[in-house]
């Protein structure tokens, strides 16, 4: 589980390491070669040179973190359970997870405002379509709800939360009573492919 943990995020590094790159080389090239049709190409050598220089200075004001953070699993969730008559192969979905909390009026400004940080690690995880709704008929009731493309997709999220995450759910479990409620919704337009419809 530990591999599995740190490869995905290996994984999501090489990414956005590539993302960066390789889109930097486009737009600087748009860029530079503009500056160069308009002021000329000695014009856009100098203003490059001076944007290199600028960007090392930069480093000294934005300095990446002195501690990498902890990306060990925290596995802690539960594995969710399937009933016995319904069958879920790894690629069926989309699936739809609900978590309900119940928090305190006083506390829910805070509760709020710490979900909105846990979205980042819910989209982060796989998970698309986040939102936290607030229950009109239960004043101290939320619902948070999130998309994940397929079981499968569901199942990985239970490896990659990190010990890095604790510290924010610790966070927003101050805020709840008891233990937040979790509900697992599948497609249902699954069931008609396993189970077609036979007119007579």
């Amino acid at each position: 589980m530990r591999a599995l943990n740190k490869g995905w995020v290996r994984a999501r590094v090489l990414a956005v390491f590539m993302l960066v790159v390789q889109g930097g080389m486009a737009a600087g090239s748009a860029l530079w070669g503009l500056v160069g049709e308009r002021a000329g190409v000695q014009a856009a050598l100098v203003l490059a040179g001076v944007s290199c220089v600028a960007t090392a200075a930069l480093s000294f004001v934005w300095r990446l973190p002195t501690a990498p953070a902890d990306v060990s699993p925290w596995n802690h969730w539960r594995i969710p359970t399937v009933v016995k008559d319904l069958e879920v192969a790894l690629d069926d979905g989309p699936v739809l997870v609900t978590v309900e909390y119940l928090v305190d009026s006083h506390q829910a400004a805070a509760f709020v405002h710490a979900m909105r940080e846990y979205e980042h690690v819910r989209r982060r995880d796989g998970a698309s379509r986040w939102g936290i709704y607030h229950d009109t008929e239960v004043p101290d009731r939320y619902v948070e709800t999130f998309l994940v493309d397929s079981w499968a997709e569901h199942l990985r999220q239970h490896a990659r939360l990190t010990q890095a995450d604790r510290k924010l759910e610790d966070r927003i479990h101050t805020f709840v009573r008891g233990q937040p409620k979790v509900q697992h919704l599948i497609d249902a337009r699954r069931d008609i492919t396993a189970h077609p419809r036979s007119d007579d």
